[in-house]
Parts: C-alpha cells; sequence; structure tokens
C-alpha cells in the first residue's frame, strides 16, 4: 500500500480510513435530461410488474408528464408489446434513439434491437447488466419528467447494476396476494435499504376478480396479507389490481395506453405529488 495522501477521492485503494463512500452511478447522454427514475420491482416473476410499469407510465402520460421506459428485463422484454412496437431503434453517431409509442412514449428494450422479436438472449449476467447500463449511458432519451426501469425479478446483477449506475429516486414493489408476499416484499425491501434508494410504496396485482353479472369481488389467490407486510415495513399500499381479461386482451393488442379503466391512475398521481 502506498503512503496515504488522506484525500479518499483520488485514491484507489479499500482501507478501513476512507472518509467517503466510491461512487458507481454513470452519467447518462448527454443529450437526456431525466427529472425522476423510478424502478418498479419484484422479488419473484410472474407478478405482473410490467404490467403495472406499463400503465403506469401511460396514466402518468396522460397527466401530461413526459414520460419514457427502459425496459431492463433483457431475457424476457414485454413493453414493446404491450405498447404494440414493433420497429427496430435506430441510432446515430450521436448515440441510439429509443421507439416512440403511437401515443408518444419514448421505449427501449432489447426486443427492438434484435433480428425478430423471438430471439434468445443467450448472455451471462455481466453481459446483461452491461447492456442496461447502456441503456441510460447510450440512448438518447431528451427531456423526461420520468424515466421508469421495468426491472427483471429478483436481486442479482441487473437490479444491482441499475440501483448502482442509475439515479434511482425510488421503487414499486409489485407483488401478488399469496402467503409467498412476506418474502418478496422483505427481499426486494432489504436489497432498496442495502442500496439507500426509498420504497415508494407496494402495488398488489390478481387481487381479486369481479364478477360482470353480480359485482361481487372474489378473491381467486386467498386473502390477501399485505397490509399486515406493509405494516410490518412501515410501507403504503397504493393500490391493488383486480384480474381484468380486458386489460390482459389489450396488452396482446398492444392497446396498453388507450385501455379504461387505468388502475395505477391514483398512483401517478401520488408520484407526481411526491
Amino acid at each position: 500500500m502506498s503512503e496515504c495522501t488522506h484525500d479518499c477521492s483520488t485514491c484507489g485503494e479499500s482501507c478501513a480510513e476512507r472518509t467517503s463512500p466510491q461512487s458507481f452511478q454513470a452519467k447518462p447522454h448527454e443529450l437526456s435530461h431525466i427529472k425522476k427514475v423510478i424502478a418498479v420491482v419484484s422479488g419473484k416473476g410472474g407478478v405482473g410488474k410490467s404490467l403495472v410499469t406499463s400503465s403506469l407510465a401511460a396514466a402518468m402520460h396522460r397527466r401530461g408528464k413526459k414520460v419514457g421506459i427502459l425496459d431492463a428485463d433483457i431475457t424476457g422484454p414485454s413493453i414493446p408489446k404491450a405498447f404494440g412496437i414493433h420497429t427496430r431503434a435506430e441510432g446515430s453517431e450521436l448515440g441510439i434513439y429509443p421507439v416512440e409509442s403511437k401515443g408518444g412514449i419514448p421505449v427501449m428494450s432489447l426486443n427492438l434491437l434484435t433480428d425478430n422479436e423471438t430471439d434468445p438472449v443467450i448472455w451471462r449476467g455481466p453481459v446483461i447488466a452491461g447492456a442496461v447500463k447502456q441503456f441510460w449511458t447510450d440512448v438518447i432519451w431528451g427531456e423526461l419528467d420520468y424515466l421508469f426501469v421495468d426491472m427483471p425479478p429478483g436481486t442479482g446483477d441487473v437490479p444491482l447494476t441499475v440501483f448502482q449506475s442509475l439515479p434511482v429516486d425510488g421503487i414499486l414493489v409489485v407483488t401478488s396476494p399469496q402467503d409467498l408476499v412476506s418474502m418478496i416484499v422483505t427481499k426486494a425491501v432489504k436489497m432498496a435499504e442495502l442500496m439507500h434508494i426509498p420504497v415508494l410504496g407496494l402495488v398488489e396485482n390478481y387481487s381479486y376478480f369481479q364478477c360482470p353479472d353480480c359485482g361481487k369481488q372474489h378473491k381467486i389467490f386467498g386473502e390477501s396479507h399485505l397490509d399486515a407486510v406493509a405494516q410490518e415495513h412501515g410501507l403504503a399500499v397504493l393500490a391493488r389490481l383486480p384480474i381484468d381479461p380486458g386489460l390482459a386482451a389489450a396488452c396482446d393488442r398492444g392497446e396498453i395506453e388507450t385501455h379504461q379503466p387505468n388502475y395505477l391512475s391514483g398512483v401517478a398521481e401520488v408520484l407526481d405529488r411526491s
């Protein structure tokens, strides 16, 4: 070890006497000006995280905000399909341009870079994480009020890269009404705490099915445990989404932007006020 100069900002050593933390944050593209970055996470797959991201972006866009979506789920990208985007992203010597939806929401996803939408991505973790980082550094997002990041499930390479490389202002945790919810939320919350990122609240998907004939709500996946979990962690339950076949069909048709009702409108209002 070389002689200590007591200037930690110029030192590469990891000694116990360091007085300032190392920052791994990457600068966005010079033509990108983004006010807030919100990550949508879950502790496991299949809870509707991409649906929440898409609906929330559409709801915020309806409020007159400039929003974009960074699809960080490299091996399972579904954001372009929900918005009916099938064209490839283009670039120039300046950088990569996201593809805009019919309503004017810019989206960047690996599906927009492959030759075919169905081409599998057979990459190791560090390569996947590097691609997500490039979606931040190399993509020309322009002026955005909100950039929503659709995260892959779990707490692996990509979430770590996003939390360290991007200036994430907060996360939304998506869950389902099952006994696993406590573990799912706890994992996501603990990772956010370790990364010093605030948890903005919880969104429960598949909460109930409302019968179109009698109007009664049926708890298909059982009674929710989310309130107890939220209280345990001091978090707010921001929304409970029903099982809506019409919403699923709208995603399949690429019409998530125009589908009504938008169950995330209230969440968009809460975020807009914060």
